[in-house]
């Protein structure tokens, strides 16, 4: 679009940040004198949640056996553009390029609210509610991650990940070769950044201005030639690190400008 082609894998990246905040859940149960008899890792998947029903009702193959319960999926239900988040269109980044006449440029991004579907999924409420209450504690009613957004620049930015809603259904509807399955539906707002693509532009290096008394005058009293990438005593380099600041910059300094008087 607009003549760029760039891929900055945001919404890849969202989705792998999301799932990690649920994939190392695990719950246990105990018998009747106290005692754990099982722990278990409960799995998640980027999947719809009416994929993961059906997959449920299916029979098995020697190939693929039944899932089994419990089990979690999420997915991306919708995005919006918030204009109350938006930076600044001229807000920008640069950074050294590996070509010393070039810097990298990068805009500020679009910000959007990317909505997220949490589906906790048993056979036994007190499964569900064991997996429920290792997330909800940590909502209050959001969790701030840090991720790294473009590689070129190698930079993050903290994303806040905010839990607007849990609701409770009961699928099992009375009939006894029917799989009863209950499920927790938690809805999250992830308020995330899309980038556009890095340009590279040209360092300035030389820089003329003219210099007038009044608004109104036509003929100018001096020209001031600048020119940045010197030492301080006064050579070229291309090393930034030999650079004189430009906050150093003065026009007194006479090996750093040229000044002309214009009779």
């Amino acid at each position: 679009m607009f003549g760029n082609r760039f891929y900055n894998e945001t919404t890849r990246r969202y989705v792998a940040v999301f799932g990690t905040l649920f994939n190392d859940i695990q719950i246990s149960r105990k018998n009747t004198i106290g005692e754990t008899v099982q722990t278990m890792l409960i799995p998640i998947n980027y999947a719809p949640i009416q994929k993961i029903l059906a997959r449920l009702d299916q029979d098995p193959t020697f190939e693929a056996p039944a899932m089994t319960l419990p089990r979690m999926s999420f997915e991306i239900t919708a995005m919006t553009y918030n204009p109350d988040r938006k930076l600044t269109s001229l807000t920008r980044q640069t950074k050294e390029n590996a070509d010393p006449n070039l810097l990298s440029r990068l805009y500020a991004p679009a910000p959007y609210d990317i909505e997220f579907s949490l589906n906790i999924m048993a056979k036994y409420n007190e499964d569900g509610t064991k997996i429920l209450e290792q997330i909800l504690p940590f909502f209050k009613p959001d969790v701030t991650v840090s991720v790294r957004m473009i590689d070129q620049f190698d930079f993050y930015l903290d994303i806040p990940v905010v839990l607007n809603s849990v609701s409770f259904e009961d699928a099992y509807e009375a009939d006894f070769q029917t799989r009863r399955t209950l499920i927790w539906t938690l809805g999250f707002t992830l308020k995330g950044y899309y980038f556009g693509p890095v340009s590279e532009k040209k360092i300035i290096k030389f820089v003329e201005s003219n210099i007038y008394d009044e608004f109104t005058d036509t003929v100018r009293d001096a020209a001031v030639t600048a020119q940045p990438g010197l030492t301080t005593e006064g050579a070229g380099t291309e090393d930034i690190n030999e650079t004189v600041p430009f906050s150093d910059i003065s026009i007194e300094d006479d090996w750093k400008f040229i000044v002309q008087s214009v009779e």
